[in-house]
């Protein structure tokens, strides 16, 4: 089973020149260069000199992407229980808590009813700054039921995806969520409603392996790690030597399991000319 955060960002570590980004987080890991802020926000958080996507919190994607005033958070009150007792080296309840205050989410994803250049559409935005994204039994409920909601209301469901796998402390149940996603994915596809997903850095393991891979239309952001593992990973277990880019959202293009790479200035306008296309189950 995949670990939270096994495979996260192990493949573009920053230059050595450059490791005050690893302690600022308004630093670019790739060029080095620093911005306020407010320069960041406006960038949509990305580097304007070389192009890095810095990573984005479920709240801002959803700002980012729809129009504002229109997002309606659902399902906010459901949280994750304890079935294992599971206990490492600290109980899973205090690292839930934990996560639950440093991101002010109740888990690793957040859905709602949004518009998105003024056309309706359900959203699901995961985050990977709550336990690696994990999806436990919380995130596959919440996605499931964007699902149902979707096909209630024949809408589209946009789904913005960031994890780095399956949720260990959960045990089985977590593997569990892989089929009851793709089942609530296929009750989507009878409804004659679309999927979109949009993959960020990282999405990998469980998630990749189960919805994240059965858009209807399948974007990503530039540069990101779209893998079941990483390639440190992979090549210490085949021994041979891995292309610069395996993995990458560049790779996944040229190999056909992408539809398109976009920018994130690009991300909106694309997804309302889809739901445009798809209004109505079109």
């Amino acid at each position: 089973m995949a670990s939270r955060i096994d495979v996260s960002i192990e493949h573009r570590g920053p230059p050595a020149e450059a490791s005050s980004a690893q302690r600022d987080p308004n630093t670019c890991p790739s060029c080095g260069s620093h911005y306020r802020e407010d320069e960041l926000e406006r960038a949509l958080r990305v580097c304007p000199q070389c192009g890095h996507h810095f990573p984005l919190r479920a709240r801002q994607r959803v700002a980012q992407l729809v129009d504002h005033g229109t997002f309606v958070e659902q399902e906010e009150s459901l949280r994750s229980a304890d079935p294992l007792g599971f206990f490492d080296v600290r109980p899973y309840t205090e690292r839930i808590a934990e996560a639950e205050v440093s991101t002010g989410l109740g888990d690793a994803i957040v859905i709602g009813a949004a518009k998105i250049e003024r056309r309706d559409c359900q959203l699901a935005v995961m985050d990977f700054a709550f336990m690696g994204g994990s999806m436990g039994s919380v995130v596959g409920e919440k996605l499931a039921r964007a699902c149902e909601r979707a096909a209630e209301r024949r809408l589209p469901l946009v789904c913005v995806t960031a994890s780095g796998g399956a949720r260990m402390q959960e045990g089985i149940l977590s593997l569990m969520q892989m089929p009851k996603t793709v089942c609530a994915v296929d009750l989507l596809r009878e409804s004659r409603c679309a999927f979109f997903c949009v993959m960020t850095h990282p999405t990998t393991a469980g998630v990749l392996a189960s919805f994240a891979s059965l858009g209807d239309v399948i974007v990503a952001e530039p540069g990101a790690l779209l893998s079941f593992t990483g390639p440190r990973v992979v090549q210490q277990t085949t021994r041979e030597k891995l292309p610069d880019d395996f993995g990458l959202s560049e790779s996944n293009l040229r190999l056909g399991h992408l539809d398109a790479i976009l920018t994130r200035g690009e991300l909106r306008p694309f997804l309302g000319r889809l739901l445009a296309l798809f209004e109505h189950g079109a």
